[in-house]
């Protein structure tokens, strides 16, 4: 048995796996808390992840019907890009600010033109720093909280933390490392000159995680940890990774020519390279996977996070919004919507704020602006799946993952959006499967045993979700986006 871990924005679940049937046999989760405030702050407490993590694993464990002295290795999956410093101590000295925290948009620009722009974070880092990634949040800290940088003795992303938990190891693979900024995702190295900009006072040796492979294990469990959770001896942490990488792994993206596309508080659009990408495009991200290879993703911040808001505004049930979102016509009869709750990363507005456009005494009506939100979040990802070019242009299917793939309505309007096949994992919680699949790899590797193998066993994609491409409505949909993309354009040229 295998436990993959997926600690999110809103939730931490986890999923119990007999690697050798090929089965899910019980999967739960637990909510998070999250702190908002103005100027785009968002943090959360990792304590609230280590209670979520304990009680989503007891509740798997209960409705898979095993018990925890049976589990091999545990692989953790986490939300990119968030800080969490911590003292020589091992607690943190701030909590944790996260991947759609845009308070520290002023850090990132003056990152940004210190390191030459564009051109030069591309040169560096093989990308270029954006307000979500770990770098800016550091720098802020810096700013802002003066003694409690001074504490620091470790800096961890929100998956290094909990395998610090899980095994007192301080160590990261590449993956989620290049989200932080001081990355190098072109030779898998920390970026030292750009570290040394954003914290000249902190000695990159002692704060920054030991970097793994992919394939190789954080640690094993702790006694007092392996006690407390009720697991035998000798259980396996895996290397772990950002929710893009193991999601990507869970969806069984790990070779050239699928799309992993996410619906979840944020979207993500991603696809296999065996080689890093060479992109002249700050708002495309040329990361490593878990895996060994690269991982070239864009992602929007306002996905389920922007539906789930007006749902919220007009009181409506899931059932009650997919039913009037489904009774709308294809482009909502004229209104469009910039869905920038959170800011935006793609297309790059960190500051934005949502805009609801061309509405009438005619068309304002909950149905319209139900539709028209789903859709300006799924115009998003289509915008940023163009920026991947020659990467995804020639892609035969679209797994899609997240919560949003719950919804037929949404699902059918992706394959109608993008004139591509979708369809879904039957997990499609696809980043802690991910996880529990790498737990496996890494343990089971030593016998020969292959991460494409594994894939084969356990992913299994769902064929009820199947959603083809209705002509007529691809057709429709090319001057609904055409529309989508000239208020944009307006938007760029008013900010």
């Amino acid at each position: 048995m295998y436990i993959g871990v997926d600690c999110g924005t809103q939730s931490t679940k986890v999923v119990v796996v007999d690697v050798e049937r090929g089965v899910i046999l019980g999967e739960a989760s637990r909510p998070h808390r999250l702190d908002e405030g103005e100027n785009g702050r968002r943090e959360q407490a990792p304590s609230e992840w280590l209670a979520a993590l304990k009680g989503a694993f007891f509740s798997a464990l209960e409705r898979a019907g095993v018990n925890a002295s049976q589990v091999r290795g545990i692989g953790v999956s986490g939300q990119q890009h968030g800080m969490v410093a911590l003292d020589a101590d091992g607690v943190p000295v701030y909590p944790a600010k996260l991947w759609c925290d845009t308070e520290t948009s002023a850090q990132n620009s003056d990152l940004v033109a210190r390191l030459g722009g564009e051109a030069g974070c591309l040169e560096k880092l093989g990308l270029v720093l954006q307000t979500g990634y770990t770098a800016s949040k550091v720098a802020w800290l810096r700013e802002h909280q003066p003694d409690a940088y001074r504490r620091i003795d470790s800096l961890l992303l929100p998956h290094d933390y909990l395998n610090f938990w899980l095994t007192g190891e301080r160590v990261t693979e590449a993956g989620d490392a290049s989200g932080t900024g001081y990355f190098d995702t072109r030779t898998r190295r920390w970026q030292l000159e750009v570290f040394a900009e954003i914290a000249p006072e902190l000695d990159p040796q002692r704060v920054l995680p030991r970097l793994l492979e992919a394939h190789e294990p954080a640690g094993m469990v702790r006694p007092l940890i392996a006690r407390e959770l009720g697991l035998g001896d000798n259980v396996v942490v895996s290397s772990g990774g950002g929710d893009n990488m193991l999601g990507a792994i869970g969806t069984g993206n790990i070779t050239p020519g699928l799309i992993t596309l996410s619906l979840g508080t944020s979207g993500t659009v991603c696809a296999y390279s065996p080689e890093p990408i060479l992109c002249d495009n700050a708002m495309v991200a040329n990361f490593c996977s878990s895996t060994g290879g690269w991982l070239p993703l864009i992602c929007t911040m306002n996905v389920t996070s922007a539906t789930t808001r007006i749902r919220e505004l007009f009181g409506l049930d899931l059932t009650t919004f997919s039913n009037l979102v489904a009774s709308a016509p294809v482009g909502a009869e004229g209104v469009t919507v910039l869905p920038f709750f959170n800011g935006e990363r793609v297309p790059m507005l960190p500051e934005a704020s949502a805009d609801f456009l061309g509405l009438n005494s005619i068309n304002t009506h909950q149905a319209n602006l139900c539709r028209a939100v789903v859709e300006g979040a799924t115009f998003g990802l289509r915008y940023g799946l163009e920026l991947l070019g020659d990467l995804t242009a020639g892609a035969s299917q679209i797994r899609l993952i997240g919560g949003g793939a719950n919804s037929p309505v949404w699902r059918q309007m992706v394959a109608d959006i993008t004139g591509t096949e979708v369809i879904c994992p039957e997990i499609t919680d696809a980043a802690a499967l991910g996880a529990a699949i790498q737990a496996a790899w890494c343990d089971q590797r030593a016998q020969g045993v292959t991460l494409d193998a594994l894939c084969n066993r356990l992913v299994h994609l769902d064929a009820h979700s199947l959603a083809e491409p209705n002509l007529a409505r691809v057709e429709a949909y090319q001057e609904v986006y055409a529309r989508y993309t000239q208020a944009l354009k307006q938007r760029h040229q008013n900010v």
